[in-house]
């Protein structure tokens, strides 16, 4: 299922204006530049703010994402003919030859399903060239960032470009071993509407997301440092082996997954578009 952050209209409109300033892009369109990439897959795109970045730049890009609202708002974007936009998830792309796959904004968070976990590194495995990369960042468990997903940290009041405002914050309503739940709150003055979206994010152990890229065929060369989360964040650099990956591995458990914005300042559970 899709969360209603991403698959309710009114909430997909206003998410790029919720998600606030893209500085964590930066560090991706870096590893863009560093690799030669020039076909990417963007992975989670929902309203194609990376995509339509390198797109701006003159790449070759396929933006993927379940959430149909927010690909109705990244379709609408100045520049987005430029996108090929694909809905759905990357467990099952048409085929494709990309020099770089990418999920920002700890997308790969959000696939809490073991199945589709597995099945979305299969995927990005098929997308890639040989010697294609695969990159993303997952938060650093240790660093127990959703203790600080509460009223208190999150509320804030964010103006609207009609002229109203929406009051909106977080509180974390589980926490079950590597399972992070959440519900997101919003307030609409100009009608009193209240809406809301329930998350669950799975924190992943340095380690074990190493494991799972080598059982997908993939090399780690790298495990670097988020720039605009220092210490906080695993940034994984994986490199597409020649041979063919191992058969999928069965599923592990199945949850619900999502994840919402960040605001400047703010340890946020956000998944970035």
């Amino acid at each position: 299922m899709v969360d209603e952050i991403f698959g309710h209209p009114r909430l997909a409109a206003l998410y790029d204006l919720l998600d606030g300033e893209r500085d964590d892009l930066d560090a991706y369109l870096g590893m863009v530049e560093e690799f030669g990439a020039r076909r990417v897959l963007d992975i989670g795109c929902g309203t194609g703010a990376f995509a339509l970045l390198l797109a701006d730049r003159g790449l070759e890009v396929v933006g993927v994402d379940p959430a149909r609202a927010s690909l109705d708002v990244a379709r609408r974007k100045t520049g987005a003919e430029r996108v090929r936009w694909l809905d759905g998830d990357a467990t099952d792309l048409p085929p494709l030859r990309v020099d770089l796959a990418t999920m920002t904004g700890n997308a790969a968070q959000t696939l809490t399903d073991q199945e589709t976990w597995h099945g979305t590194l299969r995927g990005a495995y098929g997308a890639l060239r040989p010697g294609g990369r695969l990159v993303f960042e997952t938060r650093d468990p240790a660093r127990r960032a959703w203790e600080e997903w509460n009223r208190e940290a999150t509320h804030r009041v964010t103006p609207l470009p009609d002229g109203g405002a929406v009051e909106n914050w977080l509180d974390v309503t589980d926490v079950s071993g590597p399972f992070v739940t959440f519900r997101w709150t919003l307030v609409f003055d100009d009608d009193g509407q209240v809406l809301v979206s329930d998350s669950t994010l799975r924190f992943r152990e340095r380690a074990e997301v190493a494991a799972d890229l080598e059982a997908a065929g993939f090399a780690v060369e790298d495990v670097r440092g988020a720039p605009d989360r220092p210490g906080r964040e695993l940034v994984f650099v994986a490199r597409r082996k020649t041979a063919r990956p191992p058969a999928a591995p069965s599923a592990a458990s199945v949850r619900g997954h999502g994840s919402a914005p960040r605001s400047a300042g703010q340890e946020t559970p956000r998944r970035h578009r």
